[in-house]
């Protein structure tokens, strides 16, 4: 029975677990690093982020082929080989997982492949496949995830029923696929399969997609997809799955009528829940709300001293940015700098097509909070970058305060938004008025400039639009 001694063990190697890890051995901090699984990486880069902006990238080639016909450039009609596809997919995967681990290494991190299991506040057991090794230590920090959650009533143990995990495997293109969920995981990977040639039902208990963005942004993702998929449902809910021979039976309630319908493969995408359980928390002082998530506060330290949580497994938004972020908090803190996760400006990117994202408040959060804000807004159609490779289907908003014209909120939804909302972060966290941005010098022509153009239309004199002039 191996003991090991150590000031810090992280308790989960992905994009949170590996940060804190990465962060900690920097600023000379003994440190372990457990993995369950054999590579580095979490789900992010393994079961999430990684894979599916792979697909999704790879899967466009179709689209951007068919979209050149009206410019004078033909192609033949697409050929897809599924296990090249996934060879590719996997291959962007392991060079990523590599290199995770290349870094842990030249950085000193001892890493541990196993199950860690707390057997008190200073003591975690690891079960490898060697045996057990137990590692006393002075703090953790616990990054271990969320998986995909699975109501009883899709859990038919049928292959059909896939959630994200089984569906980014792309065993098959099916012939019709139903998509239970239209937030940002149903949305990205009904894409997916949409382009690859499913007939793609999206269904939604809510009474619009994409929830958390405001309904003037998602509207663009909305009518694209309506062209790319066989139908979208709102306001409905399944009330029934089934197996009926190789296809699966559902029945669901919509607003005027119930229908029961059979599809090739359903993907469930109704979120995520933490992975708490079986981790020894009940011999800590650890504790976790009613949804399981573990209890933090500013400093991600939990209700045992000993013990920091960060990461999709301590709730709010589930998405490697954040944990990342949380993990540097909590390395800080055990460090001995003064830090907390106060005030921080974390961006939310859906990568549909068009792309869509926002940082700060949204313009239903001000108007919900009371906040006193105006809003701007600069439309991609006025766009010359934009208009020059046919993606006017999209707007810049920020939201602002009347008084201080300072920024706080920005929205960007149409191609390639993902890349653009670091400004806007960076400009919240500055403090930055909407004078700043207009008199910052955008190159042209760009889709960086609607930002520019979207603060000037707050004052009333962008080029290329009309707008209001203000009082």
């Amino acid at each position: 029975m191996e003991q090991i001694k150590t000031k810090l063990v992280v308790v989960g190697g992905g994009p949170g677990g590996y940060a804190a890890a990465f962060y900690a051995a920097d600023l000379g901090i003994e440190v372990v690093l457990v993995e369950r699984e054999s590579k580095l990486g979490g789900v992010c880069l393994h079961r999430g982020c990684i894979p599916s902006k792979a697909l999704l990238h790879a899967t466009h080639q179709i689209v951007a082929a068919a979209e050149s016909a009206h410019r004078g450039i033909v192609f033949e009609a697409p050929a897809v080989d599924l296990a090249k596809l996934r060879a590719w997919k996997n291959s962007v995967l392991d060079k990523l997982a590599g290199g995770v681990m290349w870094l842990a290494n030249k950085r000193g991190v001892q890493v541990i492949h196993g199950r860690g299991y707390f057997e008190d506040s200073n003591t975690l057991r690891v079960e490898t496949e060697h045996g057990q090794r137990f590692i006393r230590f002075e703090h953790a920090i616990i990054a271990v995830g969320s998986v995909p959650a699975m109501p009883k009533l899709f859990d038919l143990g049928n292959p059909r029923v896939m959630t994200s995990d089984e569906a980014l495997e792309v065993e098959e293109i099916p012939e019709t696929l139903l998509v239970v969920g239209g937030g940002y995981i149903g949305m990205e990977l009904g894409t997916v399969y949409a382009r690859l040639g499913s007939k793609v039902v999206v269904v939604e208990m809510l009474d619009r997609l994409l929830a958390g963005a405001d309904p003037d942004l998602a509207t663009f993702v909305v009518a694209k997809a309506k062209e790319a998929f066989k139908e979208i449902r709102v306001s409905t809910k399944v009330t029934h799955v089934a197996t009926a021979g190789k296809r699966i039976k559902v029945k669901m309630q919509l607003p005027d009528r119930e229908v029961e319908e059979f599809y090739d493969r359903v993907l469930v995408a109704v979120g995520r829940v933490p992975n708490t359980n079986d981790l020894g928390l009940e011999n800590t002082r650890v504790r976790l709300d009613d949804k399981g998530f573990i209890k933090v506060d500013v400093h991600q330290q939990t209700d045992d001293p000993a013990i920091f949580a960060i990461g999709d497994v301590v709730g709010g938004m589930m998405l490697a940015h954040k944990a990342h972020r949380e993990a540097r908090v909590a390395v800080e803190v055990i460090h001995g700098t003064p830090s907390a996760f106060e005030n921080v400006v974390i961006p939310a990117v859906v990568y549909t097509d068009p792309e869509l994202a926002w940082c700060g408040l949204t313009e239903a959060e001000a108007r919900a909070r009371g906040i006193k804000f105006e809003v701007t807004k600069f439309p991609w159609s006025a766009s010359g970058r934009a208009v020059s490779f046919d993606r006017t289907d999209g707007m810049t908003k920020m939201v602002v305060d009347p008084e201080t014209e300072r920024v706080l909120g920005v929205g960007i939804v149409g191609a390639g938004a993902g890349e653009l909302i670091s400004e806007a972060v960076l400009a919240l966290e500055m403090g930055a008025t909407a004078a700043d941005i207009a008199l910052t010098v955008h190159p042209h022509p760009t889709l960086s400039e609607t930002l520019m153009e979207c603060a000037e239309a707050f004052y009333g004199y962008a080029t290329h639009t009309l707008a209001r002039k203000r009082a």
